[in-house]
């Protein structure tokens, strides 16, 4: 008698990650036949989660590529340096540990009360994209999800008064690296689920994540507030930045004012937006199904 596999169960924390991760492939072409993957792996839930999914996808894909995962040790005090090596060579997948003491560049260039993010990211981008480079490899894969895109787009809003998120697939300025966000569409929340269900060994960051002054931890909360207020918000908001109406917007370099003029304005239809954030308001729109 053929025993056939059982399907997976609709509370499976990983079905809605290997949903929203595949969609995001899809749609921007993150990933091609024959790509090595360079896996920027952290220690944290996201990039964890990532590495997983892109192993997954590697046993199931009709396309072949190679995950090579990758971490920067940066030179934190206290920085446990057997969790990572150990869990990998465990998981049978190739990997390097890179050494860089970015840590004491840091600390000795920011200034009191500034946040260490920018430098800190810098730096460790440099040394990745760098790395990717002897590797060989033609993708860099990095852990970001839809919050933090989000959080991204309002800081830059509110800081920066630039309408601005993160791409989920780039170029680097030298064009010699290409980098794929496969979590874009992918819920934080979900990502802690199945985090927690998989009891991955987490490594704190000690640099950035304990910073009091943080104001991405605040959009942070502003986000979580509106998805708890108005559930489907936050999708609502990522698949808006994929519908762009740039005769509605104020940049004269991205549309012709003068010469074509505005489009009309039924896209601020009362009647339209009312019924949008009713139904908003039943339940969520899944990003990855429409």
């Amino acid at each position: 008698m053929t025993h056939l596999p059982s399907p997976t169960p609709p509370t499976d924390p990983f079905r809605p990650i290997v949903k929203g991760a595949a969609k995001a492939i899809a749609d921007f072409d993150m990933i091609e036949d024959g790509d090595r993957v360079m896996v920027c792996l952290s220690g944290g839930k996201d990039s964890y989660t990532l590495l997983d999914v892109l192993l997954h996808f590697q046993r199931r894909a009709p396309i072949r590529f190679e995950v090579v995962a990758v971490n920067l040790d940066q030179g934190q005090p206290g920085f446990p340096k057997h969790i990572l090596p150990e869990y990998l060579t465990a998981l049978g997948v190739e990997f390097s540990i890179l050494e860089r003491d970015t840590f004491s560049t840091v600390m000795e260039k920011t200034k009191p009360g500034q946040t260490t993010c920018t430098l800190c990211s810098r730096l460790r981008r440099g040394h990745l994209y760098a790395h990717a480079r002897r590797l060989g490899a033609s993708k860099i894969a990095l852990g970001h999800h839809r919050e933090d895109l989000l959080e991204t787009l309002f800081m830059n809003m509110f800081f920066g008064a630039r309408l601005k998120a993160m791409a989920p697939r780039l170029t680097s300025d030298d064009g010699s690296n290409v980098v794929i966000r496969p979590l874009a569409y992918v819920a934080e929340a979900d990502i802690q689920r199945y985090a927690d269900a998989q009891a991955f060994p987490i490594i704190p960051c000690t640099l950035c994540g304990a910073q009091p002054n943080l104001q991405r931890v605040v959009v942070g909360e502003m986000l979580a507030g509106w998805e708890r207020e108005h559930p489907g918000r936050l999708n609502n908001i990522l698949r808006s930045l994929g519908r762009v109406t740039p005769s509605h917007l104020l940049d004269r370099e991205l549309y012709d004012f003068a010469g074509a003029g505005a489009d009309g304005d039924t896209a601020f239809d009362g009647e339209e937006l009312a019924a949008r954030e009713f139904l908003v308001g039943l339940e969520e729109l899944a990003v990855v199904e429409g």
